[in-house]
């Protein structure tokens, strides 16, 4: 039997296995109270490495090929944990706390790199000015992007059949391009394109009047039809909540909702989205709750 002294010393470092917590805005919950508790670390541990990702992608002012740089280096940094390497000190507090729970629940490495890939992309299409040519390309950026995400989840829900998979890749992709048409007064003048070539040329819209953010009846009908698409998506995978259990299950709810909550939002702005990016608020969580108890 070990000593209390003996069990001080093989103790996890703290420092190395708790994730920061979640502040970042997210339009659904993450590792929230209804999630198990037990889950909860894993959970923050997986958002924080996404989240550090994505402000790489994003964040600053450093140029596309420093971005790719930085996000390389964070991807080897990767597939050196997993390999049992020692975490960087710059990224202890990413790496620390994911390792552990790769190691703690065999999490999919290849599901985590997937994310990655998806940032690459980012970058470069914003460095080369280019577009998605139709729904097909942007889904392949979808399963990157967003769909692990709900698959890690699902891993470590114990779930692995292959509807439920299914089911919540519908839902990380609806997630995905409800985020998409939030986002769009912010992504166009970046110079993000996530309205397809085939859709903009369904509706006779071109990108120089997506440039100039102006609503016409062209670029409404364009957007309504992409909101469509989501809320579809969202349809095909919702019936995910009846199949996971207890808190769990509820978890998913509160996701679903959240997602509509913005969904509906972006519809009644009837394309004024390309000029105003409308968020959750404090008053949406009952009318939220009260549509999760009766999914």
């Amino acid at each position: 039997m070990l000593s209390s002294d003996n069990a001080a010393v093989n103790a996890p470092d703290p420092t190395r296995t708790q994730a920061t917590p979640v502040t970042h805005y997210e339009n659904f919950p993450v590792a929230s109270w209804l999630c198990p508790a037990h889950l909860r670390q894993p959970i923050a541990a997986i958002y924080a490495f996404a989240r550090a990702a994505d402000d790489i992608a994003d964040e600053g002012t450093a140029t596309a090929a420093q971005r790719l740089t930085e996000l390389q280096t964070y991807r080897a940094q990767l597939h050196a944990i997993a390999q049992g390497q020692a975490p960087q000190p710059r990224w202890m507090a990413i790496f620390g706390p994911l390792q552990f729970n790769i190691q703690q629940h065999q999490l999919p490495v290849a599901l985590l790199d997937d994310l990655l890939s998806a940032f690459i992309q980012d970058i470069e299409k914003t460095r080369d000015a280019a577009t998605y040519a139709d729904r097909a390309e942007l889904l392949d950026y979808c399963r990157r992007s967003a769909n692990p995400v709900g698959r890690l989840l699902l891993h470590l829900y114990g779930v692995h059949n292959e509807q439920a998979l299914l089911q919540s890749d519908a839902i990380c992709t609806a997630l995905q391009l409800i985020n998409f048409w939030q986002d769009l007064s912010e992504d166009i003048p970046r110079g993000r394109h996530y309205l397809t070539d085939a859709d903009c040329a369904q509706h006779t819209v071109t990108r120089q009047e997506l440039a100039l953010q102006e609503v016409t009846p062209s670029i409404q009908k364009l957007i309504a039809s992409n909101a469509l698409w989501a809320r579809q998506s969202m349809q095909n995978g919702s019936n995910l909540v009846h199949h996971l259990p207890g808190r769990i299950g509820w978890e998913l709810r509160l996701v679903v909702q959240g997602g509509l909550c913005i969904l509906n939002k972006v519809e009644a702005q009837h394309g004024h989205n390309l000029h105003t990016r409308r968020t959750l608020r404090k008053t949406d969580t009952p009318r939220m709750l009260w549509r999760a108890l009766w999914m």
